[in-house]
């Protein structure tokens, strides 16, 4: 376990939106809530959980963008390039829109077949599907 991922903690805006967003994409994945209190949720998937945390009011005034200093995105992986085509008709039914709709799948390469999207926070999320 040396060098696994015990837990990412993101603070969010909004915990009702992030926790809606969040949780189906999260289950989908193989992750199973893990806690809940009034400022915060975590889900779990083996060792590592990830937590969303209500960001305090005072605290709201600046919003995250992923090309300042600090995290650019999170990339999970698919079970398969047919997952991440069923992913992708989901967040489009969701109206969730897709980055770089031009080179989607393979807007990491031709090699890598991935979607790329963004959390109500305009966190940017990828899932990739395994290499063949």
């Amino acid at each position: 376990m040396i060098g696994h991922i015990h837990h990412i903690e993101l603070y969010v805006s909004d915990l009702e939106r992030s926790k809606a967003f969040w949780q189906w994409l999260l289950e989908d994945l193989g992750y199973h809530l893990y806690q809940q209190w009034p400022e915060g949720i975590s889900f779990k998937l083996d060792a590592s959980y990830i937590v969303f945390v209500q960001t305090e009011e005072h605290f709201l005034d600046v919003t995250y963008h992923r090309r300042r200093t600090g995290l650019n995105h999170i990339a999970f992986h698919a079970r398969s390039k047919s997952h991440v085509d069923q992913m992708t008709g989901k967040l489009r039914a969701a109206d969730v829109p897709i980055l770089y709709e031009d080179l989607h799948p393979f807007a990491g390469g031709n090699e890598h077949y991935a979607v790329y999207f963004e959390d109500p926070d305009r966190i940017k999320v990828e899932l990739v599907a395994p290499s063949e």
